[in-house]
């Protein structure tokens, strides 16, 4: 066995199953509290080829939930500092990045048909339906993650076809709208926990920030991760 990075990951699943991952390709979109999970569980498996989109830059207020995210690299763009970590872990991965906001008039530009799997960790309705729309027309593999903010209890997280979801107010939304366009499935992980109510202190401004918490959206990206990688080493050669 090769002295790497990768050596108890191979202990778990073997050689022939490792090699499955190196030559897999993954496309997220959105690479914050739940996306930067997503990517950090995809690198440290060993998926060979990682697209990141996000046309954000680093708050402070992403600190408390979104692991690229320090002191030390406010302003930074979000593509940029994820690009580096994954290449810090996994030198051999290819990297490639899109600073881009996905939206229905640009979801050609990035050649979704040439990955095993595309995920949606995007907070725009707009974007979430237009890549939905695009991958269900086009037999894409699709995950998409619902809402992870104004939730306190990671242990409430499910996996399952959206039509199956509740509770969750963007579920809702994604549901009708897909409903409206004849999109009959969509592979999502959601919490049936109720929102929690939001302390707002943003004292003077009309929008209320979402509520978040260090240890929700990252179990999200995790399981999103988990489902991804356990499906691409399932798969018959």
């Amino acid at each position: 066995m090769e002295n790497n990075f990768l050596q108890r990951t191979e202990l778990l699943i073997g050689k022939e199953s490792l090699n499955k991952l190196a030559n897999s390709k993954i496309l997220i979109f959105g690479v914050g509290g739940v996306g930067g999970y997503v990517v950090e569980g995809l690198a440290r498996a060993g998926i060979g080829s990682i697209t990141v989109v996000d046309f954000d830059t680093i708050d402070i207020t992403n600190i408390n939930r979104q692991i690229i995210a320090l002191h030390s690299n406010i302003g930074a763009y979000k593509v940029d500092v994820i690009e580096q970590r994954i290449k810090d872990i996994n030198p051999k991965c290819k990297v490639a990045k899109f600073y881009e906001k996905l939206v229905p008039n640009n979801i050609d530009k990035f050649s979704l048909k040439e990955y095993d799997y595309i995920v949606d960790a995007i907070d725009s309705v707009q974007g979430k339906i237009a890549l939905a729309e695009f991958c269900y027309n086009n037999n894409i593999n699709l995950f998409s993650s619902m809402g992870a903010g104004n939730k306190l209890d990671p242990k409430r997280f499910k996996v399952s076809d959206i039509g199956k979801t509740s509770v969750c107010p963007l579920a809702r939304t994604m549901r009708a709208k897909l409903k409206k366009k004849n999109i009959k499935k969509l592979k999502v992980v959601w919490s049936d926990e109720l929102p929690k109510k939001n302390n707002n202190t943003n004292n003077g401004s009309n929008k209320t920030p979402t509520s978040s918490i260090s240890f929700v959206p990252s179990v999200a990206g995790l399981i999103i991760s988990g489902e991804i990688i356990n499906e691409l080493i399932s798969k018959e050669n």
